[in-house]
């Protein structure tokens, strides 16, 4: 049951600085929360839909922040949170992800024994051509930072909070042990709770799994993961249940302008200790969204359902995950999957709402479904960030009230203040070309000959 309690946190005036920012999904969370944030992105079309939404900004890159720029961010900020980029670790445990994690381990120990920062990227440099590698080391290294900021008074973080996709959580762990057990170059400790969590048992209407890490310094009491909201969404019983015969493959379980369903009849609802996952018709359909008959999702890629329907959803669902191949979906209005309608796709506040974005999010610029697939679900971050300071479980539902867009005003205040120029980027953004990594130096394996 979501509580009506009074808002209360082991900090009494948080402020999130989130590192590697995206379009906002982490900063729609906190603001949800009546929390300030502060965040840094490099990606000019992400910065856009930032400016946009009213979120202030820093379009920068983030180790360039920390080493030339560190001391004018705001002193207030006492949550640290983030999700480094993390194509390095997608084969974690296994070949370049494994001798990848091996080296962020030393580099951990070395950044905890207090090694300088010339010494470490000097280093890095020699180790990888792909920067994205120590940049899952750019958390640590603001931790670390920070308490060695004259504008914070040397102050630690508070609490720090990170997510990424669940092939990072070794790291986490490489990073729970030294907050814990090491502590950070100044003595600073920290309590750790670590694991992967999925989205759609916060409320988010789509199967996502994350890592997540919670860490509070010693004294403020010990972080435990989010307790979930609602139900896991089980694609075995699904389609067990819903399993048509072999000749009814592609007729329709419903015809097109049946209502969409009511929660009454969702299976998972007979234990009432938990709320039934959201499915992309619950929050698709009007009133709260744009769409009145009933839909078949066909993703590219499969989702271990039924031989020819692999990869192929119904609005009585969860979205398969949000990635920025959303823009790829064909979304069929019949249930018969043979009725093909042209161009039938998400739209991208569709897309964003199955993020569980507020329905009118500003996104901008371009390449937008990139922006929407690399999102941190704000309605996940409202429980991590609740979670991370105490709160009482978060009333998800506030997202979906109209997200209030800045003015022309505003906007040209924050792009003054993110890119150092009301109307456009300044030679102290990043540049375009340095935002595409350079290709792995690990040579490809070569196929077997076909002789």
């Amino acid at each position: 049951m979501t509580s009506t309690a009074p808002q209360q946190s082991s900090l009494d005036r948080p402020f999130v600085l989130d590192l590697f920012a995206g379009p906002g999904g982490l900063d729609v969370a906190a603001h949800t929360l009546d929390i300030p944030s502060f965040g840094i992105e490099w990606d000019k079309s992400a910065c856009l839909t930032r400016y946009a939404a009213g979120l202030d900004t820093l379009h920068a890159d983030v180790s360039a922040v920390r080493r030339d720029a560190f001391e004018s961010l705001p002193p207030e900020i006492n949550v640290l949170a983030g999700g480094p980029p993390c194509q390095t670790y997608s084969v974690a445990g296994h070949g370049a992800g494994r001798e990848a994690l091996e080296e962020v381990e030393k580099y951990i120990d070395r950044l905890m024994a207090g090694d300088s920062d010339e010494e470490i990227d000097r280093d890095l440099r020699k180790f990888s051509n792909d920067q994205r590698t120590g940049l899952i080391l750019e958390p640590l290294r603001y931790a670390i930072q920070a308490t060695r900021s004259p504008n914070r008074a040397n102050r630690p973080y508070d609490v720090i909070v990170l997510e990424q996709v669940p092939t990072v959580e070794p790291v986490w762990e490489q990073y729970a042990k030294a907050l814990r057990d090491k502590g950070l170059p100044d003595g600073t400790k920290y309590e750790v709770a670590f694991g992967v969590l999925a989205t759609e048992t916060y409320g988010v209407p789509q199967t996502r799994s994350r890592a997540v890490l919670i860490a509070r310094r010693v004294g403020l009491g010990e972080p435990e993961l989010p307790p979930p909201t609602h139900h896991a969404y089980e694609p075995k019983k699904w389609n067990q249940r819903n399993a048509p015969a072999e000749s009814e493959v592609h007729q329709p379980t419903l015809d097109d302008d049946s209502p969409a369903p009511e929660a009454a009849e969702h299976p998972e609802k007979t234990n009432t200790d938990l709320k039934p996952w959201r499915s992309m018709g619950d929050v698709l359909h009007e009133p709260v969204g744009t769409r009145t008959k009933r839909f078949l999702v066909r993703s590219n890629y499969g989702s271990s359902g039924h031989p020819g329907r692999r990869g192929v959803r119904t609005d009585e669902q969860p979205a398969a995950t949000v990635t920025g191949r959303i823009s790829r979906f064909v979304v069929f209005e019949h249930l018969d999957e043979r009725i093909v309608q042209e161009g039938a796709r998400f739209t991208m506040n569709e897309a964003g709402i199955l993020q569980s974005f507020p329905p009118d999010y500003p996104w901008s610029g371009t390449a937008q479904a990139q922006q929407v697939g690399n999102a941190v679900p704000p309605a996940f971050g409202m429980h991590l960030l609740g979670a991370a300071l105490g709160l009482p479980v978060p009333d998800t539902e506030a997202l979906h009230k109209p997200w209030t867009a800045a003015t022309e005003e505003q906007r040209a205040k924050l792009r003054s203040h993110g890119c150092g120029d009301a109307d456009t980027c300044t030679d102290r953004c990043p540049r375009a070309q340095d935002q595409k990594p350079p290709p792995s130096s690990r040579p490809r394996k070569k196929k077997a000959s076909a002789d």
